[in-house]
């Protein structure tokens, strides 16, 4: 298949092995910086596609503050089950692999705080070569796919939408929601979808309230942002466990629905 060929590189013994999955490391390089991204997607239900002369929607994942790894890698499988390719983004560079919170922290605010644009540099050049996939593969449609991000991701996909990127939908779980660099009247094409914990202390309600300005002065035409109570930060991720970031399995699951939907009304007749 063309994505094997594309993207097989070196082993796989960093990728935990699903009966089904298939985990595909995809190098790339912007600006002299090397990246290495993970296409995730069920060999079979992609092989059925192309038999049937259909196409899989693909999903661009910008992963949480600890960047790509083991739990993104299972996170991406979850999500593409029998339905979507995922590519999980590095937008750190193969050479920032964060091993705890300090340095995640570092990583992340080295991007949010200290370099905004190169983070939407990135976050596009990912975009780009996952449309790449999509004029190469037959199960695929490069214009057939959404973004979405976690935490410090979700904040990233938002960044995608605000240069006017041509994608369907961004979709932000529990991700921040300022930008030194607000969208403009005109600039948002896509269709965000902005999942939120009502108690998350890491994005404030003067937060929440500046993005509701920023999509109304800007004008976008089709945005959501969904209110989960009692939810704190980080609810779709099984391992958080503090006081301000913890799983909520009942959020999560909603979360996921919004997404689902989402991804129904873009393209369910598709392949009719």
């Amino acid at each position: 298949m063309k994505i094997l060929i594309l993207c097989l590189v070196a082993s796989f013994l960093s990728i935990p092995v699903w009966s089904e999955m298939v985990f595909v490391r995809a190098p790339y390089e912007l600006d002299g910086t090397v990246f290495e991204g993970t296409l995730v997607y069920d060999e079979g239900a992609l092989e059925v596609a192309e038999e049937k002369g259909e196409t899989l929607v693909s999903i661009l994942m910008v992963p949480n503050w600890m960047g790509p790894g083991a739990r993104a890698n299972e996170k991406a499988a979850k999500i593409a089950g029998e339905d979507y390719v995922v590519f999980v983004a590095d937008v750190y560079g193969t050479d920032v692999r964060p091993t705890n919170a300090q340095e995640a922290a570092a990583a992340a605010g080295a991007l949010r705080a200290g370099d905004r644009q190169r983070l939407r540099d990135r976050v596009k050049h990912a975009h780009q070569i996952l449309r790449g996939y999509g004029e190469e593969e037959a199960a695929l449609d490069p214009e057939k796919m959404i973004a979405i991000g976690f935490c410090f991701g979700g904040g990233a996909v938002l960044e995608l939408a605000r240069t006017g990127a041509a994608i369907p939908a961004v979709v932000s779980f529990h991700g921040n929601l300022d930008s030194p660099q607000p969208a403009q009247e005109g600039d948002i094409s896509a269709k965000i979808l902005v999942l939120h914990g009502g108690e998350d202390p890491y994005v404030p309600g003067e937060q929440v309230k500046g993005f509701h300005m920023e999509m109304r002065e800007s004008k976008t035409e089709d945005w959501q942002l969904v209110v989960f109570g009692g939810t704190v930060h980080s609810f779709t991720d099984p391992y958080a466990d503090s006081d301000g970031a913890r799983y909520h399995e009942r959020s999560a699951t909603r979360a996921f629905e919004y997404m689902e939907e989402l991804i129904e009304e873009l393209f369910e007749d598709d392949d009719d």
